[in-house]
């Protein structure tokens, strides 16, 4: 029968946890493991990352300068030529508004998408892309399938 007092705990493996200040013979005991004096010593210490007592914190030191392109960098998505086979029926258009309609791209990607040659495309189909790579460039111009960089 089930019941409260019955249940056991399945998806967390049992830890066996450091018993600390249970006697010398027990690795951990007087001190139990944290030294002699000073703050780290005491209960409640908490370390603050970055502070150097009184002494000028090792970040503050250092120069601010230089730019970072990450904050303005746009996200490009991937697609292969086996993707838009698998994805994409005779006839259509592969953009990034079909995709997004298709539930395979999502508008957090800023910088469109782009095609790259792996796999096979077998499907005529038109390919409005932001960047293709030359190799798929290749594929689909010995396919005669029409593609347009916008």
């Amino acid at each position: 029968m089930l019941s409260l007092s019955t249940l056991q705990n399945t998806h967390r493996p049992f830890k066996k946890t450091q018993r600390v200040g249970r006697g010398n013979g027990s690795k951990r005991g007087k001190t139990c493991g944290r030294g002699e004096k000073g703050d780290k010593s005491r209960s409640g210490y908490k370390r603050r990352f970055g502070k150097e007592g009184g002494q000028l914190p090792l970040f503050r030191k250092l120069p601010c300068r230089g730019f970072v392109n990450g904050r303005f960098k746009s996200k490009v998505f991937s697609l292969n030529l086996s993707d838009i086979d698998r994805i994409f029926n005779d006839g259509e258009t592969v953009n990034f508004e079909t995709l997004y309609l298709k539930g395979v791209v999502t508008p957090r990607y800023t910088g469109g998408f782009k095609v790259l040659a792996m796999g096979e495309l077998n499907k005529k189909v038109e390919i409005h892309a932001q960047g293709i790579s030359q190799a798929a460039q290749d594929k689909l111009s010995k396919k005669g399938i029409s593609f347009q960089v916008v």
